[in-house]
């Protein structure tokens, strides 16, 4: 597409209020707007994917964080990957395909400098956003550096059918755990695991009470447990924890709609006898694993040694139902919008 022949109007999401709760569609709208041609060093881009993940509810409150909130009033921002359709920056081409954060809107205009350039002939587009892209370098680096894996550790992993999850276990498969186990929410995603990607054990959470199906199915007990979904899971793995146990704390999605603070696990004084820890990590700090990862992580996805599921809604109009489905549980795998 030429310059001239692009649209000049876009459509992004914007936060109107935030939410308390569960976010409600009257707290967001989207808005069309002017797209911007590029100043110097700048890329106007057009996306092609856009992700979703719970991490952004974080964004939609105004509370301290790690990260800055949305602003209100203005466009979201999240992860998306896209081709180039007009730059006026040096070393990046009108064509080139760019990985950015740019997400919940249709064009995005940035400096060159905030993007990345991703080949879509080496792995498809929309696996930048998941396998190959922030969710993939989250498992990697939460298991094998926070997590201190090594070869014959028993690892637990909930939401294990998710984008993290799913690919935490079969790290820890490939990398020789003596066993894999992982927690979802339906008997379809348990089967996922087993089946397709090689838990040795899975249980539906919500089939009965967590601590009781994970004593079943680690007998020997856990070594890591990683963790994405916090309360029940959290203290469930802490009665099954190993001696110099890991817990690492990826995310607590059953937390994060609370209007009141969670209780925390009842049985943390375990963590004096079995030498126990518990550790959160943010993937940002550990980029400098980037590399490593893509070159054995990327191996592993071209071999069919290690496997992925996208879930995939199209159309920027449907990106924050998308997003509501990932805070239920909806996806297998990443959630991604198409537009």
């Amino acid at each position: 597409m030429t310059e001239s022949a692009l649209p000049t109007t876009s459509r992004e999401w914007r936060l109107l209020s935030r939410p308390v709760g569960w976010p409600k569609p009257e707290d967001f709208e989207l808005a069309e707007v002017e797209i911007r041609q590029p100043g110097p060093g700048e890329v106007l881009v057009r996306n092609a994917y856009v992700s979703v993940d719970p991490y952004m509810r974080g964004r939609m409150s105004a509370a301290k964080s790690y990260v800055a909130p949305f602003e209100l009033g203005k466009a979201m921002q999240g992860g998306a990957v896209g081709e180039v359709v007009a730059s006026a920056a040096e070393g990046v081409s009108v064509g080139d395909h760019v990985l950015h954060f740019g997400g919940w809107r249709e064009y995005a205009t940035f400096d060159a400098k905030q993007a990345v350039k991703v080949d879509p002939e080496a792995a498809p587009l929309s696996t930048y956003l998941g396998v190959l892209g922030m969710t993939g370098l989250t498992a990697y680096a939460g298991l094998l550096r926070t997590g201190s894996f090594k070869e014959g550790d028993s690892v637990f992993v909930s939401g294990a059918a998710g984008a993290v999850g799913s690919q935490v276990g079969q790290i820890a498969r490939l990398k020789g755990a003596s066993r894999v186990i992982g927690s979802a929410g339906s008997d379809e995603k348990v089967k996922l695991l087993v089946e397709e990607y090689g838990f040795d054990a899975a249980f539906n959470y919500k089939n009965g009470p967590v601590a009781a199906q994970l004593r079943e199915a680690a007998p020997d007990g856990v070594d890591v447990y990683f963790d994405n979904v916090g309360g029940d899971h959290l203290e469930a793995a802490i009665g099954s924890l190993n001696e110099k146990g890991r817990i690492v704390i990826c995310g607590m999605i059953s937390v994060y709609n609370n209007t009141e603070a969670a209780p925390g696990p009842k049985n943390l004084a375990r963590l004096i006898a079995t030498r126990g820890r518990i550790e959160g990590f943010l993937v940002g700090d550990h980029y400098d694993l980037q590399q490593e990862f893509v070159q054995e992580v990327g191996g592993w996805v071209r071999s069919g040694e290690l496997k992925y599921r996208e879930t995939v809604v199209e159309g920027i109009e449907n990106n924050l139902e998308a997003f509501l489905g990932v805070l239920r549980g909806d996806n297998t795998g990443k959630m991604i919008v198409k537009l």
